[in-house]
């Protein structure tokens, strides 16, 4: 065989490697070509693996359904999300600590604005996606709330607590994401979700205080106290002992 027709030598090989995207990606960007050329009701998964030259097999390796390739990044994100939340320590405030993660969601929208704005308008297109989309905001709401019902452990509503902030945060943020989503990507979505995020962050501030003087009144005022007095003893000392054992001057 001649020089000319020799087979590609291994840097070549390599260069070619590297130009190919990763099967995942080619999978994801069949998958949008089709859903916007023919709708995501008639594309089959077989009409996904064809356009990107793989077989069933490698579709399913990464994607447990269609649906699932409408989403391919949201698994990862909410192990970074779960991840960031039990990295947190004692010194940092939980409330602040929730908002900061759900920004974590944001970076992986902003980061694809073009595809993000996709799957948007593909999602309000098809209620089961939108039905998906919901159990996926479930997902990372659950995240949060679990994080915040430890920080609040033992504090009165402490659950209650941590689960009407997990909801707050994650309202406040898909408000800001949904009106960016709306504009079709443009202006600033980091600017937006922190002015939305700032909402929940003054309303629920920092973490739950120490028990406040009036609630830690009623718990006094469910204490029993026993007095042991001498029979015949005047009715001002035995008050002044009762005083005396409730700490009172």
């Amino acid at each position: 065989m001649s020089s000319s027709s020799a087979a590609p030598g291994r840097g070549e090989k390599a260069e070619a490697v590297a130009a190919k995207p990763p099967m995942r990606e080619a999978l994801v960007a069949a998958a949008f070509q089709l859903f916007l050329e023919r709708g995501y009701e008639q594309t089959t998964v077989d009409d996904i693996v064809a356009l990107a030259g793989v077989g069933r097999r490698s579709f399913f390796r990464y994607f447990p359904s269609k649906e699932d390739v409408v989403f391919p990044d949201h698994e990862r994100c909410l192990a970074d999300m779960t991840a960031f939340l039990g990295a947190s320590g004692e010194e940092h405030e939980p409330v602040q600590r929730v908002c900061d993660a759900a920004r974590l969601v944001l970076r992986m929208y902003a980061e694809n604005p073009t595809f993000s704005v996709q799957r948007y308008r593909l999602t309000k297109q098809v209620p089961g996606l939108r039905a998906y989309e919901l159990s996926v905001v479930w997902r990372y709401e659950r995240a949060l709330a679990e994080y915040l019902r430890r920080r609040f452990a033992g504090r009165r509503d402490g659950t209650l607590r941590a689960d009407v902030i997990a909801a707050a945060v994650v309202a406040a943020h898909n408000n800001a994401l949904r009106s960016w989503l709306r504009s079709d990507g443009q202006g600033d979505a980091t600017a937006a979700v922190d002015h939305a995020l700032g909402y929940a962050q003054s309303s629920f501030g920092v973490a739950p205080a120490p028990r406040s003087a009036d609630e830690a009144a009623d718990d006094q005022a469910e204490d029993v106290v026993v007095v042991v007095s001498r029979r015949g003893a005047p009715l001002w000392r035995v008050v002044q002992e009762i005083e005396t054992t409730l700490g009172r001057d």
